[in-house]
């Protein structure tokens, strides 16, 4: 692995620190996942043992979040609040849930393989919504389970969009045994961000791989739109599938 990156020949990314993390911060967000996960809500006392931490704590943290619209409270059961909603039409920036399920469903007709539409948040990689016959796609879908930004050629399209010293201080964190998916990433990144396509990186685990398209919104990549399947598939197709999921992009607004 080499110390600079092929796209900028400059910037060694071994030297660019992670960003601090804040405690108190950390587990604000955890609190706002756990919520969001639990559906129906939890009580103070379920928050408290999931975080492993003291009930009088977290509960200033949740009276603080309910105060500012983070959170909602009913019969002492804490769901979450408008506000997260509220910022992304405060910045004007539409949802990924804008696209729906049935345009989903029209890209996978004409795909015949498994389509997902992925975001990032934080360090990982989550599949928002997805039409998929095979269960092993569907799991990880449904569940909602953090994949590797650097396994996934929708995580390679929401990592290069990043800023630079971000990108490089990811790539500081990675374990030893990616130094070669680094590597090729780098090498990647300049036409990445050119065309907002990655076809077939080859990174994925076990005999998966995919084709994804940024789905951008003024010139930032907050979603991406991908087709996944067995490798040997996405090769021989990834010129066909980018040109599909291009297309419908185009149509939805978001490139």
């Amino acid at each position: 692995m080499t110390e600079t990156s092929p796209a900028s020949g400059a910037v060694p990314f071994e030297q660019v620190p992670e960003r601090p993390r804040h405690r108190m911060i950390d587990r604000v967000a955890a609190i706002l996942e756990l919520v969001a996960r639990s559906g129906a809500g939890l009580t103070l006392t379920a928050v408290a043992k999931a975080l492993n931490a003291p009930v009088s704590s977290v509960h200033g943290l949740l009276n603080g979040l309910v105060a500012v619209g983070y959170l909602d409270e009913r019969d002492r059961i804490y769901t979450l609040g408008t506000a997260p909603y509220l910022l992304n039409v405060i910045a004007g920036r539409p949802p990924v849930t804008s696209i729906s399920h049935e345009q989903l469903q029209q890209v996978h007709a004409e795909a015949g393989l498994t389509i997902a539409l992925s975001t990032s948040v934080g360090d990982d990689l989550f599949y928002v919504d997805h039409v998929s016959s095979e269960p092993e796609y569907a799991y990880l879908a449904e569940n909602r389970l953090r994949r590797s930004l650097l396994r996934t050629s929708a995580g390679w399209l929401l990592l290069a969009d990043r800023e630079q010293r971000d990108i490089w201080a990811y790539l500081n964190s990675r374990p030893v045994a990616d130094a070669d998916y680094i590597e090729q990433f780098l090498y990647a990144l300049e036409a990445l961000r050119a065309t907002g396509v990655c076809a077939a990186p080859g990174v994925a685990v076990e005999r998966g791989d995919g084709v994804s398209v940024a789905l951008r919104e003024r010139g930032r990549t907050i979603a991406t739109l991908g087709v996944v399947g067995v490798r040997e598939t996405i090769i021989e197709r990834r010129d066909e599938l980018a040109k599909i999921c291009l297309r419908h992009a185009e149509e939805w607004g978001f490139r």
